[in-house]
């Protein structure tokens, strides 16, 4: 019997239509939607060629409740604002698509709460795995990840103990070379500029390696600015501006939680005819596209954010296959030295 059949009057058509259009069985026309799995090449053409003709779009959620195997991957990313997770999805993407499989993305906007609604709301989907960059998760959402049954890659951070597998880099190790790189150019009076790090806690892991790095030098931050909202360059130039009236310029060097604010900084230096590097220096994280289109391309960290994309998709697509998968891989970074510093 078809799982597609048609209920209160809906008359989208169904397998068995299409299977009476190819000349096949239910089960032939089943096979061939799903992969073509034993299925002659004549076969799936004339099945293939008789779903496009009717418009046929498969029940996936049925098949999964009848003990199939989903194609979706579930991924939850905390912000799309930025090239940040959009690269980081693209190289996800582009490995799932490539073995059959498909994300299906929620955005938290770096709300706990809103993180574990999402994370809900997609497990009864029963996704075939999940990929999340995680919020300040709640200890809900760590119960319901650490029980869905299902592989589980946390991305971006190595540092924490992953529930399941983790691909990422050592957030700590990127703050604490960065602070051992401005120190290794001289600079004393360090300051940090940042977005609301209560939600995001790989800011946070930086920012106890940037300490942490100082501290190995026996120098303290001069100043902290964080303000509330997402990473951007408006907030950036904003925070920047605040920093100023505490700390003055000259021999000053701040790092940024991310390359976006650090940009904002930029143009706030430039309108106040502050020199850079030499009244002050600008570090960002992330090595986007537009700190390194600066006129004066910004020091940051390279995250290498497709190849955490790419290696998340081929540890999903491995656990699926029941090869075993290294509890965490570590894809490093880069310091990029800039002309900012």
């Amino acid at each position: 019997m078809s799982t597609d059949s048609p209920q209160g009057g809906d008359s989208r058509p169904t397998l068995a239509e299409v299977a009476r259009t190819a000349g096949v069985s239910e089960i032939t026309a089943s096979r061939a939607l799903r992969g073509g799995t034993h299925v002659a090449r004549r076969t799936l053409e004339k099945v293939e060629a008789a779903a496009r003709a009717l418009n046929y779009v498969p029940n996936r959620l049925a098949g999964t409740l009848a003990g199939g195997r989903s194609r979706q991957v579930a991924v939850v990313l905390p912000s799309l604002s930025n090239s940040v997770f959009a690269d980081v999805l693209n190289g996800l993407e582009t490995h799932l698509e490539q073995a059959g499989h498909h994300p299906i993305l929620g955005v938290s906007n770096y709300d706990p709460d809103h993180e574990e609604r999402l994370v809900a709301d997609l497990l009864s989907w029963r996704p075939a795995g999940l990929v999340i960059a995680p919020a300040a998760s709640t200890v809900a959402t760590r119960r319901m990840l650490a029980g869905a049954g299902v592989p589980v890659v946390e991305i971006m951070d190595i540092d924490p103990a992953p529930i399941d597998m983790a691909v990422g880099l050592s957030q700590r190790a990127a703050g604490r070379a960065m602070a051992h790189y401005l120190i290794g150019r001289g600079y004393r009076k360090i300051a940090y500029v940042g977005h609301d790090i209560s939600t995001d806690p790989r800011a946070t892991t930086r920012l106890d390696g940037l300490v942490q790095g100082l501290s190995e030098a026996e120098i303290k931050l001069a100043a902290t600015v964080i303000l509330p909202g997402p990473s951007s360059v408006p907030l950036g130039r904003e925070a920047v501006a605040r920093l100023l009236q505490e700390v003055e310029p000259g021999g000053l060097a701040v790092c940024f939680s991310n390359d976006d604010m650090a940009v904002g900084a930029m143009f706030h230096a430039l309108d106040a005819g502050l020199n850079v590097p030499g009244d002050i220096a600008l570090a960002g994280f992330n090595g986007l596209a537009i700190g390194q289109a600066l006129p004066l391309p910004l020091t940051s960290v390279a995250s290498r954010r497709d190849e955490i994309g790419a290696l998340a998709a081929k540890a999903l697509l491995a656990r699926f296959a029941g090869e075993d998968v290294a509890r965490v891989q570590d894809v490093g970074f880069r310091l990029i030295p800039g002309a900012t510093t």
